[in-house]
């Protein structure tokens, strides 16, 4: 599907990293290309035409998150470098400021680094605790065990909507009701998700929500962090600088712009946020529930063939999403790596910033297929033809 849109598939390669980077589709390319080639100017800075060009595309591109998401207004949608940053400035921006010691903060032990450890450091500053929602015998959350973890002290819940190795999608909409109905927070880690799955940001009820442009066809260095407006105005920014204030005559008469400039401080990436639109643009013409159907269908394709070969530990058998982990029976994951990288076929191996599912899963490293909706059948034989030969995979080793 789609495969002539990518300059990168002209390249023999079979590309199964796209839980890590997706490629760039050329429309992608050339719209950063003519802003640099163009108008080349900066944003909300000029009073000249190709500095009105520039804003045009620039709040053009906040417009088409907004609709992505269908978030309520364009205020709500920051544009971040990523979602690691994004998730930095929800934990330290504004529940810093909200919660005290004591105050519970539930994650689980299958979340990326990220979405890990900026808990951990409020924990370590205005000391919070940080309490693990237990996973079920496929690694997944149920509505039951998130409701058996909260307590009265329990004021955050935040989880990835889909995760980054076992690849299960999180009942975020069921957890936002009882949530809310119970005064506590939600924050939702989508960087697996939005890139996957028609997102409705209103019908989740989603308190704050992050993700990465370059996991959806987009730049990289480009980011969104997604939040309700009224929360969204409590958030301190953790950036200061030009672009963001109204002015600064003494340090006791510092004022800020509205939302969204007063968490953009400086000179914004540019062209990642026009690059990202383009990205939308680009992902709407195919349809989101496509791409979701046909990711399904590949990785259903790929799991008949993979689950017959006896010596693969396969590590998430059941997924809501494109992810496959597995590991072969003696042979450490990097090396199966390179072995694949031989013949130009590319996969993850290691923990894949997930280093506390290892307690779950029993293991360190695993190797990752993840799939994207230029991904083809004929792709998954070349890789199941490579991984169906044991004993050529250690002598090319060797």
């Amino acid at each position: 599907m789609n495969t002539k849109d990518f300059p990168m598939l002209n390249k023999d390669i079979i590309y199964l990293d796209n839980g890590a980077t997706t490629l760039k589709p050329k429309v992608v390319i050339d719209k950063i290309v003519d802003y640099y080639s163009n108008y080349s100017a900066n944003a909300h800075r000029g009073d000249y035409d190709i500095s009105f060009k520039v804003d045009q595309e620039y709040e053009g591109a906040r417009e088409k998150v907004r609709k992505f998401i269908n978030a309520k207004e364009r205020e709500e949608i920051v544009f971040t470098s990523g979602s690691t940053e994004s998730l930095n400035m929800i934990a330290n921006g504004f529940f810093k400021n909200l919660l005290e010691p004591n105050d519970e903060i539930l994650i689980t032990m299958s979340e990326h680094a990220s979405n890990v450890l900026p808990w951990f450091h409020l924990q370590n500053t205005i000391g919070t605790k940080v309490k693990y929602i237990p996973l079920d015998n496929n690694h997944y959350v149920t509505m039951n065990n998130v409701i058996k973890s909260i307590t009265p002290n329990t004021k955050v819940i935040s989880l990835a909507g889909i995760t980054n190795v076992i690849g299960d999608e999180r009942p975020i909409k069921e957890i936002c009701k009882y949530a809310h109905e119970h005064n506590i927070f939600v924050v939702m880690d989508a960087s697996q998700y939005v890139p996957h799955r028609k997102t409705d940001v209103r019908d989740l009820d989603v308190d704050f929500m992050a993700f990465s442009g370059h996991k959806m066809c987009g730049p990289t260095g480009i980011g969104v962090l997604y939040g309700k407006k009224e929360l969204l105005e409590e958030l301190e920014p953790i950036n200061l600088g030009g672009g963001m204030n109204e002015s600064f005559d003494s340090p006791n008469e510092v004022y800020f712009k509205e939302l969204p400039m007063r968490l953009e401080a400086g000179t914004p990436n540019i062209a990642g946020a026009i690059g990202l639109g383009a990205a939308i643009d680009y992902l709407t013409s195919i349809g989101m529930e496509k791409i979701h159907k046909y990711e399904i269908n590949l990785r259903k394709y790929a799991m008949e063939k993979l689950i017959k070969i006896p010596y693969l530990d396969i590590l998430n058998i059941e997924s809501d999403s494109g992810i496959i982990a597995f590991n072969v029976d003696g042979i450490f994951s990097q090396d199966v790596a390179y072995y694949l990288n031989k013949y130009n076929i590319c996969v993850r191996a290691g923990n894949h910033c997930a280093k506390n599912l290892k307690s779950e899963v029993g293991v360190k490293n695993s190797i990752r297929v993840s799939l994207y909706f230029y991904n083809t059948e004929s792709e998954i034989d070349d890789l199941v033809e490579l991984l169906s030969n044991k004993e050529k995979m250690r002598i090319e080793m060797i």
